[in-house]
Formats: C-alpha cells, structure tokens, sequence
C-alpha cells in the first residue's frame, strides 16, 4: 500500500536532508543570491485551471499559497514593488489551446473554458500590473519578461504560483540563466502533489534559485 500525499512528502523531507548534508560537507551547491537591488514579483498561474479543483488540473492545495501570495501582493503594492502574472491563452477557435487534458472530457470535471485562464480573484491584477499569457512552461519562454525586467532595472524576481515541479522550477531556472536573482518563496508556490514539491523546493534550492519563506521576505520588504 501507497502512502499518500502527505505522508510521502514527510518521507521525501527526511531523504532531503541526506542530500542537502552531502551537499553541504563538500561545499557544493547551497549558496544563496540574496535579494538584490530592485525586486519585481512574477504570479505563475493561478488561474481557476489550476486553483478550482473542479477542473482536471485543478487543485485545493493551492488555497493556501493563494493567500500567502494575496498577502505579498499587498506589502508588494504598498511599496510600488512591479508585478507580473502569468496565464494559459484561451483560444478555442484555433485549436491551439496548450493546457488542455483528455480528462476535461471526462463528466467528472468541469470542461476547459474561458474561465479556466481567468487569474483567481483572490490574487486579481491592478491595472498597472503587467499580465502575459505565456505558452510554455517557462515564464520566459517565448514571452518578453526578461526584456520587461531589464527596462525596469531589476535584478531580483520573487516567484509564487504553480505548479512547483513544472512552471515554478522552469521560471526560476530561466531566470538564473538571464542572470536575474531567483527567489522562489516557499509558502506562496504550491504543486498537485505534497512529493513532486518537497523534492522540488530542495533540489532548486541546491542549484538555481534561492528558497525562502513568506514572513522572511514580508520582514526584508518592510525593512
């Protein structure tokens, strides 16, 4: 018998802990970027797709980093700190819709709509905020943030979204290779699976993006 969710991520944390001594007692890997001069915020999809598990690619357990990242948002905002969201297209007519599984056929689910790429109100856009709706993995990929992020003189993206072993890894590792400093903040990142998120956080954390929790960021942006 399987364990579940979260029972196999207590077991993971604990394998992680091997691997991060390994790392540590060579001097390799661990080091951290720290937060830079200016800061921008990227929120990777949460749109109902993936935050209202009445879609097959929906999930609860992104309630709780949903409203880790609503309370960034608000110190973020108070402090003129730039903002960016990401979204799937909705575009039907072509066909050339990227996010859609073969279990949105299912009754089960609630079929891939407009809705679906909708952003949760919970974390909804100003209008100053910049929104790109991005085709791939990657929040980079194929879209113009890295030439947004140069124009405005940053040089630090804090990340939060969905989902960690997928969009979140891929935006953090694109990052470092632009040379900005990524820093993914632990609470407001979530995954479908409690294991795939665990390993994830420790493993990016060891190679290419700082990993930090919420109340150590909300403390650096009021200081």
């Amino acid at each position: 018998m399987y364990p579940d969710n979260d029972q196999a991520a207590a077991m993971m944390a604990d394998a992680m802990k091997t691997m991060e001594s390994y790392y540590q007692d060579r001097g390799i890997f661990q080091d951290r970027f720290g937060f830079g001069k200016k800061l921008a915020i990227v929120v990777v999809d949460f749109a109902y797709g993936w935050t209202d598990d009445s879609y097959a690619g929906g999930s609860a357990r992104l309630d709780a980093p949903v409203e880790n990242t609503a309370r960034l948002l608000e110190v973020a905002r108070s402090r003129d700190i730039p903002i960016i969201y990401t979204t799937s297209p909705y575009r039907p007519q072509s066909g050339d819709q990227p996010f859609k599984s073969a279990a949105d056929l299912s009754e089960s689910y609630r079929t891939w709509d407009e809705r679906a790429c909708q952003l949760d109100e919970r974390v909804v856009p100003c209008p100053e905020d910049l929104v790109i709706e991005k085709e791939n993995a990657s929040a980079f990929f194929g879209t113009h943030l890295a030439a947004y992020l140069i124009e405005h003189g940053i040089d630090t993206l804090l990340i939060t979204g969905c989902s960690t072993s997928a969009c979140i890894r891929s935006t953090a590792t694109d990052a470092k290779s632009f040379r900005f400093r990524p820093v993914i903040i632990s609470d407001c990142v979530g995954d479908r699976s409690a294991v795939a998120h665990v390993f994830t956080l420790a493993d990016i954390q060891a190679r290419f993006s700082d990993v930090v929790s919420l109340e150590e960021t909300l403390q650096y942006l009021e200081s």
